[in-house]
């Protein structure tokens, strides 16, 4: 049985040898006392800053979701109607019901015609229509 060392003395019982000079932290009496940092105040102020980037980050999306779903019914809107003329790009197009309850593109503007109006759209470069 070995004899118990004195507690200022790092000594290693398994390779038998003093490391204290091996040590990543101080050994001795005067080196100074390791203390446990208290990372609750920074997690908690980090946890809120990330929190409201994921709201703000969700919001865009919701936002970006919307306006693409809004576009791809008035292109589906527009796509599935009849129109006898092929649309060129950079012209703003209306589009109608008419009495049999048919949806079509026209030229002729809301004010120089009877039937029920559903909106004016502009055909973009991507051949995509946009609400005007």
């Amino acid at each position: 049985m070995s004899s118990k060392k004195p507690d200022n003395i790092v000594f290693n019982e398994e390779t038998q040898s003093y490391d204290a000079s091996l040590k990543s932290y101080g050994t001795n009496v005067g080196a100074p006392a390791i203390e446990m940092v208290d990372t609750v105040a920074w997690k908690n102020r980090f946890i809120h800053e990330i929190n409201a980037q994921f709201k703000s980050k969700y919001q865009e999306l919701k936002t970006a979701l919307k306006q693409l779903s809004e576009e791809f019914e008035y292109n589906n809107l527009v796509y599935a109607s009849k129109f006898n003329f092929e649309p060129i790009v950079g012209k703003t197009y209306h589009l109608y019901k008419n009495a049999n309850n048919e949806s079509f593109l026209s030229i002729i503007a809301p004010q120089e015609c009877n039937f029920e109006f559903l909106g004016s759209f502009y055909l973009n470069s991507d051949k995509m229509w946009k609400k005007q």
